[in-house]
């Protein structure tokens, strides 16, 4: 009855895993038929960006972005940078001014956070009646490719209203560590996406490097949660609205060093996808179904599925269970599911042209696999963080 028992189980577990593992694997399909290009604009570049900066106490960390800013080729005249110190209590102020960037000092003990600097900034332009077409959200620790802005020209002329682009690991070089957090943001932040857009989905928003049209951002509210991209893209999915996703625009952020420093980032994003899990889901769903909507479908999906990590540890679980069992049939179905999450690993470090830094790195990644593991179940079943608290980085020079 045991061994009944403990079958029926994996095959349940199994079952579960195919269905999550072969969504992620016709995306994989989907990626490889996408042009990764953006075509040339016919005519010179019109469209007149704001950039803003979001900055809690990045004196350290903004010059390198204020610089890419200043380096990027778009004309200058059509660029108006905007530094939101919020909350800050070093030079960060000073030092955005110093670049000649137009800052904003912004003091709410309150209301902390990227979402609430930016619903702030974004009121304040519009009471300036700020002349833009669109504007930039970019963190203080980037850099961004040179032709960032011209891709975004041209996506925007075509009449793409909200623009995702490439968010990449700058420093993968620095730690094994951050090497497989670049391989996470190569599946998650390049590959799925560019899936996504072979299937006419939203490509979502990753919190740094999105071009979104005044108008759009006029009538949308950021909100104060802890994934405040993720919330902003379901509500955007909410109204009717669909994210693109431009791959060849690159913006390159600094991760933490080690599984330690990453540990507040991590406990922030996936307690902010609970939030944002409990608080849209239902509602996703639902407007799927009458909608008759795949954008809206596939994003509910996309926010119910659990991590990789989760994912990949489940399924190494099943097969030794299931080795452990002799059950020469779920032995089989599990390695086939192993096999599928590395295909899809593999394929994603292609697709994004990944160096053989991130190849050697996959040598760590069961140490990473349980290390996510115990943060997921801490989360599900403990008290999760319920305020935005720094990631510490060392800025790459």
């Amino acid at each position: 009855m045991a061994s009944l028992l403990g079958s029926a189980v994996l095959l349940s577990v199994e079952i579960l895993l195919t269905g999550i593992v072969g969504y992620w694997i016709v995306l994989t399909i989907a990626a490889l038929f996408v042009a990764r290009r953006t075509p040339d604009r016919p005519s010179d570049p019109t469209t007149r960006f704001v950039i803003l900066v979001p900055a809690y106490n990045e004196e350290q960390s903004l010059p390198q972005t204020l610089a890419s800013i200043r380096s990027l080729d778009y004309p200058a005249s059509l660029v108006a940078v905007h530094v939101v110190a919020d909350n800050c209590s070093d030079r960060t102020a000073e030092t955005a001014r110093a670049s000649g960037a137009t800052v904003h000092e912004r003091f709410d003990k309150e209301r902390r956070g990227k979402g609430y600097a930016l619903d702030w900034v974004l009121r304040r332009l519009e009471e300036r009646t700020e002349a833009y077409d669109a504007c930039v959200v970019v963190d203080a620790d980037s850099v961004l490719s040179a032709n960032f802005l011209q891709i975004m020209d041209v996506r925007l002329f075509r009449g793409e209203r909200v623009i995702q682009g490439y968010y990449a690991v700058r420093n993968p070089e620095r730690s094994w560590s951050t090497a497989l957090r670049a391989v996470a943001l190569a599946l998650r932040h390049y590959l799925r996406p560019l899936g996504r857009m072979g299937l006419r989905g939203s490509a979502g928003m990753m919190g740094n490097g999105m071009a979104i049209a005044k108008m759009v951002a006029s009538q949308h509210s950021w909100g104060g949660s802890l994934t405040e991209d993720v919330a902003y893209h379901a509500a955007l999915v909410l109204a009717g609205e669909r994210v693109t996703f431009a791959p060849d625009a690159v913006v390159y952020g600094d991760m933490p060093e080690s599984l330690k420093t990453a540990r507040s980032q991590n406990e922030r994003w996936e307690a902010g996808r609970w939030e944002v899990m409990r608080h849209y889901g239902l509602p996703l769903v639902c407007e799927a179904f009458r909608r008759h909507s795949f954008v809206t479908l596939e994003t509910a999906a996309d926010l119910l599925l659990p991590p990789l990590s989760v994912v990949a540890g489940a399924a190494v679980a099943c097969l030794l269970g299931a080795v452990i069992a002799g059950t020469p049939f779920l032995t089989g179905w599990a390695l086939v599911i192993v096999t599928a999450i590395a295909v899809h690993v593999l394929c994603g470090l292609i697709l994004a042209r990944a160096p053989m830094t991130l190849y050697r790195a996959l040598v760590f990644a069961p140490v990473l696999v349980l290390w996510k593991l115990a943060l997921w179940v801490r989360l599900v079943f403990g008290r999760r963080p319920e305020t935005w608290v720094r990631t510490t980085r060392t800025p790459e020079r």
